[in-house]
């Protein structure tokens, strides 16, 4: 997609950048820590991990996330959605060994992706300015504020793995895992890279909270 499409696509989703010089700061400063750091460590898990044993850790992370994927489904009245949830998390803790298996795929039950952020938008919160987060990336006000509860949850639950090395190395193994997953749409990056995030983001985040209801301005 051309970078004027994306740019009209901004425009007209109603999502302006104001804040632009100081996020193209911020976005300088976590492309240069992830250039030296993150990336570096996904780059060698991909090429030391086989991809089967890879696919199994995504799969283990993604179960543990369906819990929050049921509760933002009530939150929205997606009742059905909540229903797949709860089907899937209890289908790949059991038949699918803790998640290691995404069996509950295999059977038609695709996976729900949802956060705070989307449950703001669903309830008719606006997104608001786009903002860059230091080390979390792109954001906008809406979703950015959603992170403070999100986070708090995420934490209680990390919370209940008592062993502070093992919760750690849980916690850099989603982390990295989750990177080396991202390192194959790099290449899909054309042009000025602060703005191909930013109008790819916007993007996807108003496809995510209409659930795919959106209008094409292509």
């Amino acid at each position: 997609m051309a970078q004027e499409e994306y740019d009209d696509y901004a425009a007209e989703a109603g999502n302006p950048d104001p804040w632009e010089p100081v996020n193209r700061v911020i976005f300088s400063f976590n492309d240069t820590l992830d250039r030296f750091t993150l990336k570096p460590a996904a780059k060698a898990y991909d090429t030391v991990v086989p991809q089967p044993v890879s696919n199994s850790v995504s799969n283990v992370f993604s179960n543990l996330g369906e819990p929050r994927n049921f509760v933002h489904n009530v939150l929205q009245g997606k009742l059905h959605e909540a229903g797949i949830d709860t089907a899937r998390f209890l289908l790949n803790t059991t038949v699918g060994v803790v998640g290691v298996f995404d069996v509950a795929t295999r059977m038609g039950l695709q996976r729900n992706d949802e956060d705070f952020g989307q449950t703001l938008g669903a309830w008719g919160v606006p997104s608001g300015p786009y903002v860059v987060l230091p080390l979390l990336g792109p954001s906008t006000l809406r979703d950015g504020a959603a992170r403070v509860p999100e986070s708090y949850a995420n934490y209680m639950y990390a919370e209940q793995v008592d062993h502070v090395p093992t919760r750690n190395t849980l916690i850099g193994t989603d982390l990295i895992d989750t990177r080396a997953s991202l390192l194959s749409r790099e290449e899909l990056i054309r042009g000025d890279r602060y703005r191909f995030v930013r109008n790819a983001y916007l993007q996807n985040r108003e496809f995510q909270v209409k659930d795919g209801d959106v209008e094409d301005p292509f």
